[in-house]
This record gives C-alpha cells, structure tokens and sequence, in this order.
C-alpha cells in the first residue's frame, strides 16, 4: 500500500471538508433529530457513494484526457462558480 498517497488524501479532504455545507447540514441534522448515530451513518453512506461516484468519473476521465486540461477544466469551473457567488446567482 502506498501510504503516502492515502494520508495525502486524508489531509487535503479532511481539511477540504472543515466548515463545509456538508458539516453544517450534519450538525443541523443532528440538532433537530437528536439522533446522531443515525446522522453519522447517513452522512458516511452519502460520502462514501459520491466519493465512489468521483473515483470512477476521475479513472474515465483520465483515460481520455490528458491531466493538465482536467486541471484547467476544474480551475476554470471553480473561477465561473465563485463569480457567480460574488455576484449572488447561486
């Protein structure tokens, strides 16, 4: 196992998800159904489904482009959604 790519992983999710929606929605859940054990296994089963969603779409992707234009693809996504933020369309 190459474990420098699993804590690589570990680090820039972890750190990616802090503060997010999603952790505010488990929060929120968790507050208004007094549940948490059941909030924690939905919040699990949800990651765990799109995280295999975005595994399988990165192997596709990559066998058909060249990783410098998913890198620009991503950045320019990334750029067009935050000026729709600023400017109060999403």
């Amino acid at each position: 196992m190459d474990w420098k790519i699993l804590v690589s992983t570990f680090i820039t999710i972890f750190l990616a998800e802090l503060g997010d929606k999603t952790q505010l929605a488990s929060i929120l859940m968790t507050s208004k159904t007094n549940k948490p054990v059941l909030v924690f296994i939905g919040t699990m089963l949800a990651f765990a489904v799109v995280t295999v969603i975005g595994v399988a779409a990165g192997t596709i992707i990559t066998k058909f482009l060249p990783i410098y234009l998913i890198k620009m693809g991503a950045a320019i996504a990334f750029i067009i959604i935050g000026i729709l933020i600023l400017f109060g369309k999403i």
